[in-house]
């Protein structure tokens, strides 16, 4: 599986919400939708700026995360960015492959 990073911010409603549920309650729910598309959650931190939530989260393929970002964000009450990771190997392989490119005005 690939693990995802998702920054999540809470409309005003959604802060009340947030207030009803508790950052527990919220925990359990975010846990289940991701486990709802076949990931597993690996962290679920709340944060001071921007962000509200940042959540690190093992989803099986680009269409579970994407399932999942467009599910919170059409409540209307959370905005996600999500954000796909790469592992160090990965990256590494990314370095040695090579690829055809000629950039603007080249």
């Amino acid at each position: 599986m690939a693990k995802y990073l998702v920054h999540a911010s809470y409309s005003p409603a959604g802060i009340k919400g947030l207030q009803k549920d508790k950052a527990s309650g919220r925990h359990t729910a975010v846990r289940q939708l991701v486990e709802s598309v076949g990931g597993k959650l690996e962290c679920m931190y709340y944060a001071l700026g921007e962000d509200d939530v940042v959540i690190i989260a093992d989803m099986p393929d680009n269409v579970a995360a994407s399932t999942l970002s467009l599910t919170v964000s059409a409540g209307g009450l959370v905005r996600t960015r999500t954000t796909a990771l790469l592992t160090i190997e990965e990256t590494d392989k990314a370095l040695a492959a090579t690829a055809k490119y000629r950039g603007p005005g080249s």
